[in-house]
C-alpha cells in the first residue's frame, strides 16, 4: 500500500510509556498505520486495543536479531515506511566514586546501539517509500543532555551525544537519497523514567506536551526538535561556552560528596 498524502506508514519504538505512548495515541487517532514496538507484549496489546490501524511488534531494541525480524514483518505488512521514530531508551546515573561499567553498557545498549539497530532495519523500508514517490523521514529521540556534559550523566549523556552525532552524520549521507533525518532533544518530561530522578527538574513538561511538540517539529521536518525552548536554549548556550566557564557552571550542579577512602 502506498501512503496517501495524509496517511503514513509509521514505526514507533518505545511506544508503551511516557513520550512514546503519548505519540502512539496521537498517531493512531490521526488514522496512520502505526507499528508499535516495546518490550512488553501485554502493554502493546493494551495500547493497540480498539485500533485497527495498529500493528504490534514486541521486541527489545538491544537485540539486533529481534529488530531485524521486526523489519521483515514490517516489509510484509506495510511494504515501506514513511516515518520512523526511534524513541526507545533508558536512563541511569553513574556514581564516579564506584565506577560501574555494567551500568554504562546497560545505558548504551538501548540508547545508542538499539537506535542503530532500528536504523539498520528501517533504511530498506524508507528507501521503498522513496521509490514510491514519498519523501520519508527518520527521527531519533536524543536528549538535551547531549548538548552539554552534566554531573552523573557520563553514561546517559554520552549515549545520547553519540546518538545525536551518528544521526547528524547520517542526515548528510541520506540527503542525496531524499530521506530526511530529524533529531529530538527533550528537556525534562514527566515520564516513569524521570519520576525516579532525585534532583530538581526545571521546566518539566507533560508527556502530552512533549508529543505535541514532536509532532509539530516532524510535520515541519525540523532538523533539531528541542523543547521546552526556555530550558533547551539555555542548555545549548552552556554547551558553547568556553570549557573553563562550562566547568565552573557544571561544578555548581555537582553534589558535594565525601571522597572515597583510599584502599591500602
Amino acid at each position: 500500500m502506498t501512503a496517501s498524502r495524509d496517511t503514513q506508514r509509521i514505526w514507533l519504538t518505545g511506544a508503551t510509556s511516557g513520550i512514546g505512548r503519548a505519540l502512539a495515541l496521537r498517531l493512531l487517532a490521526q488514522g496512520h498505520r502505526v507499528a508499535l514496538s516495546a518490550r512488553s507484549e501485554s502493554a502493546l496489546a493494551e495500547l493497540a486495543e480498539g485500533h485497527d490501524n495498529a500493528l504490534t511488534l514486541p521486541l527489545d531494541v538491544a537485540d539486533r536479531a529481534a529488530v531485524q525480524r521486526a523489519g521483515e514483518r514490517l516489509a510484509e505488512a506495510f511494504g515501506g515506511l514513511d516515518l520512523v521514530i526511534l524513541n526507545a531508551g533508558t536512563c541511569e546515573y553513574l556514581d564516579a566514586r564506584d565506577f560501574d561499567m555494567a551500568l554504562v553498557e546497560r545505558v548504551f545498549a538501548p540508547n545508542f546501539f538499539g537506535a542503530l539497530h532500528g536504523v539498520e532495519a528501517a533504511l530498506p523500508l524508507l528507501r521503498r517509500a522513496r521509490a514510491e514517490g514519498t519523501r520519508p523521514l527518520i527521527a531519533a529521540t536524543s536528549s538535551a543532555a547531549a548538548y552539554v556534559p552534566l554531573p552523573r550523566a557520563e553514561a546517559y549523556g554520552a549515549s545520547k551525544a553519540a546518538l545525536s552525532h551518528f544521526m547528524e552524520s547520517l542526515r548528510l549521507d541520506l540527503h542525496a537519497e531524499g530521506i530526511d533525518v530529524s533529531l529530538i532533544h527533550p528537556g525534562f518530561v514527566e515520564t516513569p523514567l524521570t519520576d525516579r530522578n532525585d534532583f530538581a527538574m526545571p521546566l518539566r513538561i507533560s508527556a502530552d506536551a512533549a508529543a505535541e511538540a514532536i509532532l509539530r517539529g516532524l510535520a515541519r521536518r525540523r532538523l533539531d526538535i528541542h523543547f521546552p525552548r526556555r530550558f533547551t536554549l539555555l542548555v545549548k548556550l552552556m554547551g558553547i561556552l568556553p570549557p573553563a566557564l562550562r566547568f565552573r557552571l557544571g561544578l555548581r550542579m555537582t553534589r558535594q560528596q565525601p571522597a572515597p577512602e583510599a584502599t591500602p
